[in-house]
């Protein structure tokens, strides 16, 4: 009853606050970077437009909602460059001679193997492979899971060397398409707030995309996430954007706790030990806080820029709050499917995506 009580106080504080503020709708950039306590009788004075999207937005309102307005939002990883193409299994032979695991040694075909086999989880290439040669002698059966974890985090550790070191080739066609889309007035933004790589390595490959092009690039990190006015209301206020988006992640959190509930009963009759991954909703919703922060940063509502994806997570977060999104295949992505995506292709350029191929089927 405690969690529907707060519930319930959370839903009328944030409805007294959409009452005066007008219904927000979407939000748009801040003229000051730096972070200021909200004070919620001036928002309307801090902000040039006050915009928040409903999480759920249907698609007749979508077409409603129509306008001129155009954003490109970019992922890095998959998009501006196939970095796991790249590096990853030079990365995973780095971790192995670290480790001293001489006899593991990962060619091309036992690599894409065990990544179409695991679709891409490397806790799970790991296993599949020691479960194959034999794991190491040393490694005792109870102590085989904190073993995966350290050659990971040796692998995390190469990849970061090998991405900061090399000056490793952009996706065939990015500066043509960037230069394309500025020439058409349109704002592009590079998010690295959410990379699998880490923000380190991903700001390094976004910062040489902006020096090597002639156009105005907007890089958004962790930092100016939280220094927008939807991650001031997030990370400083607690309070969500919309009532939809409150229920969604209040309904998310009680199922989680929930299925993790039954989970360990059932276990415990098995006498097994489970620990369900419930981070996934989380994620989501940092990506939803990065994609909203890439519309203020913008200056363009967030159901009038596009993201072009090389995730399916970033994929979900867009459809949650109605951003349109295309989607670039790379080689962790190569067999998925992204039926909620406008389009996927394999590429930048005449044959694949292009700003005026975005133009026409953005709203279609």
């Amino acid at each position: 009853m405690e969690t529907v009580g707060c519930l319930v106080n959370t839903l009328h504080f944030t409805s007294s606050f959409c009452n005066k503020s007008k219904k927000i709708n979407s939000i748009t950039h801040l003229h000051s970077s730096s972070f200021v306590p909200l004070n919620f009788k001036k928002v309307n004075s801090c902000i040039k437009k006050v915009q928040l999207t409903n999480a759920s937005v249907s698609s007749n309102n979508f077409d409603q909602n129509q306008s001129d307005e155009l954003a490109i939002l970019l992922e890095v990883e998959g998009v501006l460059m196939d970095v796991y193409r790249l590096c990853n299994r030079r990365a995973f032979n780095v971790a192995f001679g670290k480790l001293g695991l001489d006899c593991a040694n990962w060619t091309e075909p036992i690599y894409m193997d065990l990544v179409r086999k695991s679709t891409g989880d490397e806790e799970r290439m790991l296993i599949l492979y020691f479960n194959r040669i034999g794991w190491p002698t040393s490694v005792p059966t109870k102590e085989q899971t904190g073993f995966i974890k350290r050659v990971l985090r040796e692998k995390k550790s190469a990849l970061d060397d090998l991405v900061l070191s090399e000056t490793l080739p952009l996706r065939p066609g990015v500066a043509d398409f960037i230069d394309d889309a500025c020439k058409e007035g349109v704002p592009v933004v590079i998010l690295t707030a959410y990379s699998r790589s880490g923000e380190k390595v991903v700001r390094s490959i976004a910062e040489r995309v902006v020096e090597e092009s002639m156009s105005k690039i907007k890089i958004v990190g962790d930092d100016e996430v939280k220094k927008s006015f939807y991650g001031q209301l997030v990370y400083g206020k607690g309070v969500s954007s919309s009532l939809d988006e409150l229920i969604a992640k209040e309904v998310t959190k009680a199922a989680s706790s929930e299925r993790q509930r039954i989970a360990k009963e059932v276990a415990s009759m098995l006498k097994l030990s489970v620990d369900l991954d419930t981070s996934s909703s989380e994620r989501i919703q940092l990506i939803v806080a990065a994609l909203r922060a890439g519309a203020e940063y913008a200056d363009v509502p967030a159901m009038n820029c596009v993201l072009v994806a090389g995730s399916q997570s970033g994929v979900t977060a867009a459809e949650r709050i109605g951003m349109p999104c295309f989607v670039l295949r790379s080689s962790l992505t190569a067999r998925a499917e992204f039926p909620s995506a406008k389009a996927t292709l394999d590429g930048f350029g005449d044959a694949d995506l292009t700003i005026s191929k975005i133009l026409k089927k953005r709203w279609a």
